[in-house]
Parts: structure tokens; sequence; C-alpha cells
């Protein structure tokens, strides 16, 4: 039984057929999905929590992305902390920095990161993190702020970022990029990171691993990146499933 421990359920891209892609899922031997509560915007971050309670083995989040930070007001915070509440709310995120598109200020940026950090903090929770070309940022806040439990998703990194991540305890989650020609530095951490600190997502529709590329990504395809991962390791795709699917229930608290 596989994870896809990021996906975006919520996405336009799945109007249509939203049923017919969980059921792929679960014809996949994926029996747990967890969807992003981003939405479109702050005032759209409950699309997860309704979701995960429409679905069967669906989990959310509940989070501000950086592309959407200068959308925050004050009053999100409390919504966050409402939603937090869930019963199938079980992380804060996807959070973070991304300096590559600048798509909001990047002080903007650091400080809604930094106050979904230390809600993070506060109720206990797991912190799902989006990092691109904003590593030394990104890294400050997690040192100073440092949440328990977290995983930094969809891993571009190299091994730099990698060390200090599983410093913190936190996990690393790979995607397709895995299977992608130019990703070298990722797989050379998905090589040799721990295995109690490995996750597998699609981060879904996006990221489509091959034999996919170019497509819609659903988390069916979340078996090309376990496999993937397994052949980087020399060890058996049920290997590999099994061990992430201890380490989502380890991170997040669910059975």
């Amino acid at each position: 039984m596989l994870v896809d421990s990021h996906a975006h359920l919520d996405d336009a891209r799945f109007a249509d057929d939203r049923e017919a892609v969980l059921e792929r899922a679960r014809d996949a031997g994926v029996r747990t999905i967890l969807t992003i509560g981003n939405g479109t915007g702050p005032d759209d971050m409950g699309c997860g929590a309704a979701l995960a309670a429409a679905y069967d083995g669906i989990y959310a989040t509940v989070g501000v992305h950086p592309h959407d930070a200068a959308a925050w007001a004050p009053r999100h915070l409390a919504m966050m902390e409402e939603a937090a509440a869930g019963e199938r709310v079980v992380a804060i995120g996807e959070a973070g920095l991304d300096f590559h598109y600048d798509h909001s200020p990047r002080d903007v940026q650091v400080n809604v990161f930094r106050i979904q950090a230390e809600l993070a903090v506060r109720l206990d929770l797991p912190l799902v993190v989006h990092t691109r070309d904003a590593e030394a940022a990104t890294l400050a806040v997690l040192e100073d702020v440092a949440p328990r439990r977290g995983v930094v998703h969809c891993f571009t990194g190299g091994e730099e970022l990698a060390r200090r991540v599983l410093e913190l305890g936190w996990m690393i989650s790979f995607s397709g990029i895995l299977t992608f020609k130019g990703a070298d530095a990722v797989r050379a951490v998905a090589r040799t990171a721990p295995e109690d600190r490995i996750l597998v997502e699609t981060d879904a529709p996006y990221l489509a691993p091959a034999p996919h590329r170019g497509k819609r990504n659903e988390p069916a395809f979340v078996t090309e990146t376990a496999r993937a991962l397994a052949d980087l390791r020399g060890v058996p795709p049920s290997t590999i499933a099994q061990r992430t699917l201890e380490n989502f229930h380890e991170l997040f608290g669910v059975a």
C-alpha cells in the first residue's frame, strides 16, 4: 500500500474527473493521500479539509503558499487555527519561501512563513515546507522557530540542504523529479537519506514522473516515484511502499 504524501486534489484540473482520479489511485494501491489546503489563496485554505471529510483515506493540511503571501491578513491566522482543529487536518502548510517566482515580496513571504511555523509549534503539528531558490532564508526561519516535526516537500536541493533538514529531525519527500534527467543532485540525496526520513509524493497535478511527463499528474503516478526511489536504493518497491507508509504515519500521527 502506498501513500501520496502531497497532492492538490482541489485543483481545478481535477474538477471534471476527481472520482475517477481517486479510483485510479486505489487501483494502483494508493490508499492514503495528503491533500494540501492552500487552495486559491488564504481565504480558500479550508479546501483540503472539505475533501478529507468527503473521501475515505484522505487527510488535509491548512496553510498559505508563499505565492499567496501578499494576500495574507491578520484574520487569516484565526482562520488557520480554527481549520487546523478539524478532525482530518494533520499539518500546517504548505508554507515556505519561493524566491524563484517572487509572486509575493520576499519580506512578506518570510513574515507569513514565520507566522505559520510558529503556529505549528504552538499547535504541535507538523509543518509542510516549500522552498525554491530560498534555502538559506528557509533554514534561517526553521532553525530559529524550531518546529519539532516537518517535511521539506518536493525536495529539489542538494546534500547541504538535506543534511541540515535531517539535523532538524525532519523528513524529506521525493516527487517525480527523481525521474527527470537533470536531477542528479536530488537522486544523490535519495540514495543515502535515512530510511526513516523519506516520503514519496506526486505534488499532483504538477511534475508528473516519467513515463508520464507532460501529462497532468495524479496520485496513482506515485508508484513511478516509489519505483525510482527503490531502484536508487537497491531495494524492492514494496520496501519503499512499506517504509514511506510507516514514515507518513509517524510524521502526521495517523493510523
